[in-house]
């Protein structure tokens, strides 16, 4: 699979990614979101950083294999074993532990990474929200001249919404959709949404600018394989619903 066929989606702005945990290790668990994600209309999954598992995806279904981790040398044996696109991020479990990423270091993240990679392969990066709003687009645009192919937004969720209902899965969306807004503006590479996006939300992400969503915890801590899948394919539907409704 070229890197175009990777990107295209993006292009479409109708990228759907599927995200099992950076540290999520175990197989069973992995192949379960795999599975939902491959059948349930998702463009990408986003795996742990591991050849194995990314074998293991590959051997499941055709929907190209992201690989997430903070250390550029983790990558190439990733892409070697056949994923398909590298992603910087996917901080929440480092955020449980305190650790922050700085501007800085995520730009090094990103120059040593494509210096190990190449530009043959995409590059997403994730901007850590924990910055404040002018830093996170600033961070943006070196990113995009360190040659990052993709920006994901995610956005610090408070830990229960004042809200139920609609209004709580808005108001858990809104720091992404903010980042999106800014940073989709700065920049001419494609932006994700991700952090706190569901079928709901995942519609307002495309009309703040962004090409694409990622979904974790709103698919990978369901308990079956079949709500998995169905919780993919209503936002699948939720975004292709907004692209009629664009084209109308």
């Amino acid at each position: 699979m070229s890197k175009g066929d990777v990107m295209l989606p993006f292009e479409q702005r109708r990228a759907l990614k599927i995200i099992s945990g950076l540290n999520n290790f175990d197989e069973k668990s992995v192949a379960s979101v795999v599975r939902a994600a491959n059948a349930g209309g998702a463009t990408l999954v986003d795996i742990a950083c591991d050849p194995k598992l990314v074998q293991l995806a590959r051997s499941i279904g055709n929907v190209p294999v992201c690989v997430s981790s903070v250390v550029a040398e983790d990558f190439l044996a990733a892409v070697k074993a056949g994923a398909n696109m590298v992603e910087i991020g996917n901080y929440d479990s480092f955020y449980a532990q305190g650790r922050k990423f700085s501007a800085e270091e995520v730009l090094a993240i990103t120059e040593r990474t494509r210096d190990i990679l190449g530009s043959s392969i995409p590059v997403s990066v994730t901007v850590p929200h924990t910055l404040p709003l002018d830093e996170q687009v600033s961070l943006a645009l070196a990113l995009e001249a360190a040659g990052a192919s993709i920006i994901q937004t995610e956005g610090g969720m408070p830990m229960k919404p004042s809200s139920g209902g609609i209004q709580g899965l808005i108001e858990k969306a809104a720091p992404t959709l903010a980042a999106t807004a800014a940073i989709s503006k700065a920049v001419e590479i494609p932006t994700m949404a991700a952090s706190g996006i569901s079928a709901i939300t995942a519609p307002l992400a495309i009309a703040a600018g962004a090409s694409g969503v990622g979904v974790g915890s709103a698919v990978n801590k369901l308990n079956s394989e079949i709500a998995m899948l169905a919780a993919v394919r209503e936002i699948y539907e939720a975004m292709i619903a907004e692209d009629v409704r664009v084209r109308v």
